[in-house]
């Protein structure tokens, strides 16, 4: 197997929406609800996310038991629910690990990794494991666990600047989808 776009698309119709995913184990959706309830799209971010066109699949690879999956991918939902074109989709890592497999990272299968793709489902970007703003956080704080319990509270600052590592990530792919000449001559813009 490959990342093309063919697999890709195959990987988006297998994933879960976010309802669906967090239903898988329902013990642990808490947590993840308790997140995304915390955090708010400022008015400029909602309109920033307004304005895009392109449809935008995301492919997660994740982990519903993960801390870094429960603090970082209800801010991603948060983004999607805030325009139509941006589409998530859940695959959890080790059900699908011909995928996790694809997009190891420093050598291991992390979650949460997103995967952006173009609306033919060609791939244009691999983000994860962990933004900028949780990696310093957890250098800070010298954390010898590769991944937080689910649940442990995270300040709102820190939520509020991983949300915007989240949101610097899905604007630059939909820049670069923006500005694909394959696609700006597909869409005649």
């Amino acid at each position: 197997m490959t990342l093309n776009a063919q697999f890709l698309k195959s990987k988006f119709e297998a994933g879960l929406t976010y309802p669906e995913y967090l239903k898988t184990d329902p013990s642990k959706a808490e947590s993840w609800q308790k997140i995304f309830d915390q955090i708010k799209l400022t008015p400029e971010q909602t309109k920033l996310i307004g304005g895009f066109v392109r449809e935008m699949p995301v492919v997660v690879s994740t982990g519903i038991w993960c801390g870094d999956c429960v603090q970082q991918l209800p801010l991603l939902q948060k983004i999607a629910e805030a325009n139509p074109v941006i589409k998530v989709r859940y695959l959890d890592r080790d059900q699908h690990s011909d995928l996790a497999e694809q997009i190891k990272i420093c050598g291991g299968m992390r979650v949460p990794v997103a995967i952006f793709l173009a609306e033919d489902f060609e791939p244009v970007s691999i983000f994860g494991d962990r933004t900028l703003t949780r990696y310093r956080a957890l250098a800070s704080k010298q954390l010898g666990a590769s991944c937080p319990l689910p649940g442990a509270p995270v300040p709102q600052d820190e939520l509020n600047a991983t949300l915007q590592d989240w949101l610097d990530e899905v604007e630059r792919v939909q820049l670069l989808l923006r500005l694909s000449g394959r696609l700006r001559e597909k869409h005649g813009d």
